[in-house]
């Protein structure tokens, strides 16, 4: 069985805690996301080496190594994003079909030593540009007119990998 597409709009985690992960992004100011990023790689790094990393829990759900692959790319995502941001004005950001990525790439079939040194390393990259930010209120949109700032777009990136974290139970 494949794995359904998440086709919801997420952003809802911006204005009330998640139920599932408890993440709440009021509790989260933008100037110290960098550093909680960081504080995750350790726990990213023993999930990946777990043996069963491969393994999905059920059919419908992705392995810990497809959504460590996900978080990398979530990095990487977030950073050009932010970088957009900061160099134009209310740039739009280009549309992300997460699961044709993760077909695309094979989520499955990656080496998980060199996705938890591409997810530190991506993860990082990011983290060092939210600690060179200093307008978090310059503004960006998705092409269903969700606005950000740079401040909530670094929220609703920390709450996607915190999420995910706890998806693995890492």
């Amino acid at each position: 069985m494949a794995i359904e597409p998440d086709t919801k709009d997420w952003t809802w985690v911006l204005r009330r805690p998640c139920a599932e992960c408890s993440f709440d992004a009021a509790q989260h100011p933008p100037e110290g996301i960098a550093a909680e990023h960081r504080a995750g790689f350790p726990r990213w790094r023993n999930v990946l080496g777990r043996p069963e990393v491969r393994d999905r829990p059920d059919e419908s759900t992705w392995s810990a190594l497809e959504y460590s692959a996900h978080v990398r790319d979530v990095y990487v995502l977030f950073a050009e994003r932010t970088e957009l941001m900061l160099a134009q004005e209310d740039p739009l950001f280009d549309d992300w079909d997460q699961d044709r990525t993760a077909r695309e790439k094979n989520y499955g079939a990656e080496n998980p030593d060199r996705v938890a040194t591409q997810l530190v390393v991506a993860g990082e990259a990011y983290a060092a540009l939210l600690d060179s930010v200093e307008d978090w209120e310059r503004v960006g949109r998705r092409s269903n007119g969700s606005r950000f700032t740079i401040a909530t777009l670094a929220q609703y990136g920390l709450h996607d990998v915190v999420h995910h974290l706890s998806d693995v139970h890492g």
